[in-house]
């Protein structure tokens, strides 16, 4: 894997056909730490400063595919306008019609469970007809009866959608994961 370039507007590299594999999900979810994981790398830089991440970050993978690691969204700390810029590129990114991502990756924190902001999330895929799978991660972090809870509310909120549980500590779900994106 290797880093191409971070992205804070319309750019024409996103429509070379080549396809993308986006990650999105709230501030602080994990997902540089799920593509590090998933690449066994450590391209992607992590911060336990949530909103860090403030452009669309592309990697290529095997030559072959684009890993899209977005900006999280609801970091309450940013201000309102570096909230509304942020807000403004991922929907431009996910919902532009210049765009087709292949799969899109939408990481819930699952000891959290499903905040007002990955709900509305949630139906902005479904409304825009996007193709993705859930990613519970940090599952790891929960004892059996708080992971049997947070999972069941989840699947009652997020319907027939696939789940996947995820460890990046533990490498809980890494092969279904992978074999979701590059089936």
């Amino acid at each position: 894997m290797k880093f191409v370039r971070g992205i804070v507007s319309d750019d024409p590299i996103l429509g070379n056909n080549i396809p993308q594999i986006a990650f999105i999900g709230r501030s602080n979810v994990g997902k540089s730490t799920l593509i590090n994981t998933l690449t066994n790398s450590k391209i992607v830089r992590t911060s336990s400063f949530p909103g860090r991440t403030q452009e669309i970050n592309l990697f290529l993978v095997n030559n072959s595919h684009y890993f899209v690691d977005l900006p999280g969204y609801g970091f309450a700390r940013a201000s309102g306008a570096g909230r509304e810029k942020i807000s403004s590129l991922i929907e431009s990114y996910l919902f532009n019609s210049l765009y087709e991502q292949k799969k899109i990756i939408f990481i819930i924190d699952a000891s959290v469970g499903m905040t007002d902001g990955d709900k509305a999330m949630l139906r902005d895929l479904e409304d825009n007809h996007k193709d993705f799978i859930i990613v519970t991660n940090k599952v790891d972090r929960m004892n059996q009866s708080e992971y049997h809870k947070k999972i069941t509310e989840i699947k009652n909120t997020v319907g027939a959608h696939t789940i996947i549980p995820f460890s990046s500590t533990k490498k809980i779900g890494v092969k279904p994961l992978l074999s979701e994106i590059f089936n």
